[in-house]
């Protein structure tokens, strides 16, 4: 169960241990980490080998006795001794000894607004490891909406698409709260493997492992060559390297089946709405976040389909860290304040 804001105005550090990366924001200091949620360990020794960036860009080139994990996916800690570990490490320094002062540390961390009691036990387990004497959980909706500067805490309806790595959510806030979310199955990974299949099945073309972002690797291409892209990879027959060119337009319509797919999951919200914040989104609109908040296409889509004014918040891939940053330090407010009570 996710935490009020005055309980979360108490804690001091801020943790989204998210699937593709891992962010700790400290009171009245900042967001002081941003490292890839990676670890690579010694199968002979259970060492810790690296973390972070340097254990991301061991992927596909290890030996046998060395593999690379992720111990969180979608916002979920499957492995809590190595995300335990994980975080150690990226909390080595400055920001570990100012922890050791702090016996009575409390720690607010993002939770997913469907996450099961299981799967938030898991995140505060781990975090409790590193010494915090209680765990507090934040929604994410509502950290990426004031995150990117929403007005969660008034009496009207915003509306908030979150994108993430494998899910993304949609919700509509009001006064402090959820009124009604939907978490659809389609994020960045599943638009980066329809560019993979889209060059498998008419390029014949498979991308090394560590090549980038598929899409990312193809439209920044494309940006350069008036819309035409030269992609290098493996001939899928014969094994050898080779370059093709790739139409950039080809490419954004391979990614329209998991695009229709966040559409779907926002008339579903929509739907679930009562009519008086329907019409409050007519004028406010909808803010995209997350670090796949930059779809090429996805904000003309949704803006066609819905009549509404779509935009992209200008940090969206730190939007949920930097907006629980905000509610530690009370720069937002909730109910009882703006009551009086």
């Amino acid at each position: 169960m996710t935490a009020p804001f005055d309980q979360l105005r108490r804690c001091s550090v801020a943790v989204d241990l998210g699937a593709a990366r891992t962010r700790v924001y400290v009171k009245h200091r900042g967001l002081l980490v941003d490292e890839p949620s990676v670890a690579a360990v010694n199968k002979r020794t259970g060492a810790l080998v690296a973390v972070g960036e340097a254990a991301e860009a061991m992927a596909g080139r290890t030996p046998e006795h060395i593999r690379v994990v992720r111990p969180v996916v979608n916002g979920t800690v499957v492995d809590i001794d190595v995300a335990h570990r994980m975080l150690r490490h990226l909390l080595a320094g400055e920001l570990r000894r100012a922890w050791r002062r702090r016996p009575t540390l409390r720690i607010a961390a993002c939770a997913r607004h469907d996450s099961e009691p299981l799967v938030q036990r898991a995140t505060v387990e781990t975090l409790t490891a590193l010494g915090a004497r209680r765990v507090e959980l934040a929604d994410t909706l509502l950290c990426a909406a004031v995150g990117s500067g929403l007005p969660v805490e008034r009496a009207e309806a915003t509306m908030v698409v979150v994108c993430g790595t494998a899910t993304t959510h949609v919700a509509v806030l009001s006064l402090g709260a959820v009124v009604a979310a939907h978490a659809i199955p389609v994020g960045g990974d599943s638009v980066d493997r329809a560019v993979v299949e889209h060059l498998r099945r008419h390029h014949e073309l498979m991308l090394p492992s560590q090549a980038g972002r598929p899409l990312d690797l193809v439209l920044a291409a494309a940006d350069r060559m008036a819309d035409r892209a030269e992609v290098h990879g493996r001939d899928v027959a014969t094994g050898v390297a080779r370059s093709v060119i790739v139409d950039g337009d080809t490419v954004r319509q391979a990614i329209d089946a998991p695009l229709t797919a966040v559409l779907d999951g926002l008339r579903t919200v929509l739907r679930g709405c009562p009519p008086d914040l329907v019409a409050d989104l007519c004028e406010r609109g909808i803010t995209l976040t997350g670090g796949n908040a930059r779809l090429p296409g996805l904000e003309t889509m949704l803006a066609r389909a819905t009549g509404m004014r779509v935009t992209t918040a200008d940090r969206p891939d730190l939007c949920a860290i930097l907006g629980l940053g905000a509610i530690l330090e009370g720069r937002v407010q909730h109910l009882p304040d703006l009551l009086g009570v």
